[in-house]
């Protein structure tokens, strides 16, 4: 190799280097930017998830008290009499 040629493979070498130089941060950035994104997707799933779950929990909560059964009680019958012998005693 001669000086000229020495030269040329030394001026490419520093223009790569600089380029590369320029360009590391901002793909550093970009690739920064992606795992936040990423996390958020997965936090926002996840609430999407929890509240999912929440209103199926409700749900079935809900269900269950309609499917008790409606039958009063021995007190319940008890205070209905005095009401109504109040009532025709009036």
């Amino acid at each position: 190799m001669n000086a000229d040629q020495v030269q040329g493979l030394i001026g490419l070498l520093a223009t790569l280097g600089l380029l590369i130089l320029m360009i590391l941060p901002s793909a550093i950035g970009a690739v920064r930017e992606a795992r936040i994104d990423r996390r958020i997707r997965r936090a926002q799933e996840g609430h999407a998830d929890q509240e999912t779950r929440r209103v199926r929990r409700e749900r079935e909560e809900a269900q269950k008290s309609s499917s008790r059964s409606t039958v009063p009680s021995t007190a319940t019958w008890y205070a209905e009499g005095r009401r109504s012998k109040k009532l025709v005693n009036s």
